[in-house]
């Protein structure tokens, strides 16, 4: 089994473009003269031709791949974007924005909501599953760069005894959430051999659309002669990918509904959550967000807001000292402003349906960087030591002050139970490999104790890794009353 993982998520990852190997796929046809004349002009129109400097020098196929590049952008909305990234309007004179906790009508906390609500929105939730209205989006497209790996993050192997990467753990939760008593066997997952145990006709690959980078002085950059350099569009594109590559209207045409959107990195995330669906649908809301309670005052986290009357996630750095360290009026044990995003939402099929009409609303936020390029006057390659220009990216939550506040919901998580993020290099000691292998040992202790089992350990660190195959959150796990299990040790699902 693990071999065939390992393989299958290679094979992901090439189809990602993630694997840093070109593809043996035929070049296309070398463009036509008038083609090329065609879409030269647009770009002499928009003042950026210089991106055929070379274009007479090239080879047939870097001819064509060049051609396809530039094909694929509109250089008059680009010159649009990078005008506003480089020239962002003036703040002088406007109103400081108002901020407020989100409303209690549209928050919930598992740490002291009634059991039966609780119960109410598992039980509707796993219904909602077993009727296939529920879809799930994974945002697996970053690389382990901060890891030490060029691999993606979700193929990382944060060091289990059981050896599972993050992508295997995601799939297995899923496959859990299927195999209630509403749902009879499906076939295996992540195909080319088993995808992990999902039907592979339920399995969607598709890519966030990239953005060229913008040098200082609004120029598209070069990253060689013959091609553009570019930079993925933030997480805020997977709105307009997920209609550009026919995934809204794949579920649509499914029946699906409810829509359960995470990042990858995040070991403890509990795939289509049937609380959290039961939740948000109850409240008949277009989007909902999980979040955690913050740490403290000082933790650098972005929060989910009420601002200027709209739902909103502010930055830590926009937040003043005051205002971050402002005690909740009704218990000033806690902070006022306190639900910490984790980028775990919920969405209505019928809102991302609409993502036609509000996506060029977006904002672009300006990431300056040093970017390898090409001097355009020589054709050498150029690695900058200052950043010599921009990468434009949207943000996944972007959108959420498009929405009425009684179309938002928020619902409070244990930090311990849901989120550990995957972020830095080993041995940095905060959210990474280390923090994620702890996280899901401690979770896996908790339950076999909550079972009536007892863990042996000899270092505070072990515990018990619980394969998500046998145990979604928890539950099944009876057969272990009264009895020990010696640490580190691994539960797995017998075949």
């Amino acid at each position: 089994m693990a071999a065939a993982v390992k393989e299958v998520v290679h094979s992901l990852a090439e189809k990602l473009h993630l694997t840093g190997k070109e593809s043996s796929a035929t070049p296309a046809n070398e463009p036509s003269a008038d083609e090329v004349k065609e879409l030269r002009s647009k770009y002499e129109k928009a003042g950026q031709d210089h991106v055929f400097a070379f274009y007479d020098t090239l080879s047939a196929s870097e001819k064509a791949a060049l051609f396809a590049q530039l094909s694929n952008f509109d250089p008059d909305r680009i010159n649009e974007l990078a005008d506003k990234a480089l020239n962002p309007p003036k703040t002088e004179g406007k109103e400081e924005a108002k901020l407020e906790p989100l409303p209690e009508s549209a928050t919930s906390s598992v740490l002291d909501s009634a059991r039966s609500d609780l119960e109410k929105w598992y039980e509707s939730g796993l219904d909602l599953i077993g009727e296939n209205k529920v879809g799930v989006v994974l945002m697996a497209g970053g690389q382990g760069t901060r890891l030490g790996s060029s691999a993606p993050k979700g193929c990382y192997d944060i060091g289990l005894p059981s050896r599972k990467s993050l992508f295997q753990m995601q799939a297995e939760r899923i496959w859990k959430a299927q195999h209630g008593p509403t749902r009879g066997p499906t076939e295996e997952f992540f195909k080319k051999n088993n995808y992990f145990g999902l039907n592979k006709d339920n399995v969607m690959i598709f890519e966030q659309g990239v953005l060229p980078c913008i040098s200082n002085d609004g120029k598209i950059l070069m990253e060689s002669k013959s091609k553009v350099a570019v930079a993925p569009d933030g997480n805020g594109g997977l709105y307009q990918a997920l209609i550009t590559s026919g995934v809204v209207g794949d579920m649509s045409r499914r029946g699906i509904k409810h829509i359960h959107a995470y990042c990858v990195d995040n070991c403890l995330v509990k795939v289509a959550d049937p609380t959290f669906i039961g939740f948000a649908a109850s409240k008949n809301v277009n989007i909902a967000t999980k979040v955690v309670r913050k740490r403290d005052a000082k933790e650098s986290v972005g929060l989910i807001v009420e601002k200027n009357g709209k739902p909103d996630v502010v930055e830590y750095s926009e937040i003043d000292a005051a205002t971050a360290e402002a005690k909740d009026p009704h218990n000033p044990e806690i902070l006022k402003f306190r639900a910490a995003n984790i980028v775990n939402h919920y969405y209505s099929c019928s809102f991302l349906e609409s993502i036609p009409q509000w996506a060029n609303k977006l904002p672009h936020h300006v990431a300056k960087k040093k970017i390898p390029c090409v001097n355009m006057e020589n054709g050498e390659s150029v690695k900058p030591e200052k950043p010599n220009g921009v990468k434009l990216e949207q943000f996944v939550f972007d959108c959420f002050p498009f929405l009425p506040m009684e179309k938002f919901a928020c619902m409070e998580v244990k930090r311990e139970d849901e989120f550990s993020p995957l972020k830095n290099a080993k041995g940095t000691g905060q959210d990474d490999q280390d923090t994620s292998k702890r996280d899901i040992m401690k979770q896996g202790t908790r339950w076999v104790e909550g079972a009536g089992g007892v863990v042996e350990s000899e270092n505070a660190d072990d515990g018990v890794e619980v394969s998500p195959l046998l145990s979604y959150g928890g539950e099944g796990l009876d057969f272990m009353k009264g009895k020990t299990i010696k640490a580190p040790a691994v539960l797995e699902k017998e075949e």
